[in-house]
């Protein structure tokens, strides 16, 4: 029943997202297009931390670090390879091996959550200041400029095999909702597998995990892995909506923003971190065009509502409302079925006696 019951939210969120996907650019106006691309890709940057802390119960403070890493890598192949075709798939393995050589040594060297959430900001942040000392004419991979703190411009995307034709933001839009339903899809079909079952497993009792016969390690690895992959693709869409990559994907504010995604869309459930990088997308940009308020002071504030009142963040706390009030109309409804049949059944009771 329950598998039954994630399979069709998961068709319902699919298809609502290929509706919105075809209407949305017969609606709204190119630079809200060129916006939600960028909305959309950091979604999928949500995602890969909802499936990697989630369900692997990994907190990657530094998933920043996977999601630059791809947006680097692919700007870099796209200059030298003259397009797009074979870049992503550079993007996504770089930032996957990246994950999975740094994983090895965190996860079979028995790093404890604390240290290793730690570790990973500590690389982001390196990553960022790194980055930034490469401002000089020196700093080259091959035909691509790093450019330093001012970055590097990102080669649009264009039809595989086929540099000559670049894709118009509408085209990159269709291409961005598409890898987030793909990449929403397969999260979903992961977790409900029984590579997602032990690494929830593994996240609610690692040691009895490991007394069933299961490595955990490994699994811990996998998981961390995937979830680098889509960061990077993650990173992939975001550098083409920008139109452009500077070392600020892995500063620290871009780092706590992810966590707080999750907090406040629901770490244990996929569409609620996407919902949540949708909707303080929006709010940051809104309150980027005021002066008043600070946007690390709303953000704080929004922080430390959720982690106090709404611990649990805003889909599963709705779910469960839900759940219960269907509940408790089942038990009246049930309840009243009872009363109405309770009198036959006694008036019944002394004829079938006397007979």
């Amino acid at each position: 029943m329950i598998l039954t019951r994630e399979l069709r939210n998961t068709l319902v969120i699919a298809v609502l997202g290929v509706l919105f996907t075809l209407v949305a650019p017969t609606v709204l106006e190119l630079f809200t297009i060129i916006n939600l691309t960028t909305a959309i890709a950091l979604s999928v940057l949500a995602l890969s931390l909802a499936l990697v802390w989630g369900y692997g119960g990994i907190l990657c403070f530094g998933q920043t670090a996977f999601f630059g890493i791809g947006a680097y890598a692919y700007t870099i192949a796209a200059i030298n390879f003259g397009g797009s075709t074979w870049a992503i798939l550079v993007a996504v393995l770089v930032a996957a091996a990246f994950a999975a050589a740094l994983g090895y040594f965190m996860f079979y060297g028995r790093i404890s959550d604390v240290y290793l959430a730690v570790i990973t900001l500590t690389v982001a942040l390196i990553l960022y200041s790194l980055i930034r000392r490469t401002s000089g004419p020196e700093y080259m991979i091959g035909k691509a400029l790093l450019g330093g703190f001012n970055g590097v411009t990102s080669p649009p995307l264009n039809v595989p095999w086929d540099s000559s034709f670049s894709l118009f933001p509408e085209h990159v839009f269709y291409v961005a909702m598409a890898v987030l339903i793909i990449a929403y899809v397969f999260c979903c079909w992961l977790v409900l597998s029984h590579f997602g079952r032990v690494c929830v497993s593994i996240r609610e009792n690692e040691v009895r995990a490991e007394l069933l016969g299961y490595d955990t390690r490994l699994y811990k690895l996998g998981i961390f892995t995937i979830g680098a992959a889509i960061a990077g693709l993650a990173g992939v869409l975001f550098c083409n909506g920008v139109g452009r990559v500077t070392p600020d994907v892995f500063n620290l504010y871009n780092a706590a923003l992810t966590i707080i995604w999750v907090i406040v869309g629901g770490r244990g459930t996929l569409i609620g971190p996407v919902l949540g990088a949708f909707a303080l997308f929006y709010l940051t940009s809104a309150l980027g065009s005021q002066t008043v308020l600070n946007n690390n002071l709303v953000l704080g504030v929004i922080l430390v509502v959720f982690v106090l009142g709404v611990p649990q963040g805003v889909v599963p706390t709705v779910t469960h409302w839900f759940d219960a009030r269907r509940s408790r109309r089942a038990m009246r409804i049930r309840e009243r079925r009872l009363r109405l049949h309770r009198p036959r059944s006694a008036a019944a009771g002394p004829a079938e006696r006397s007979s």
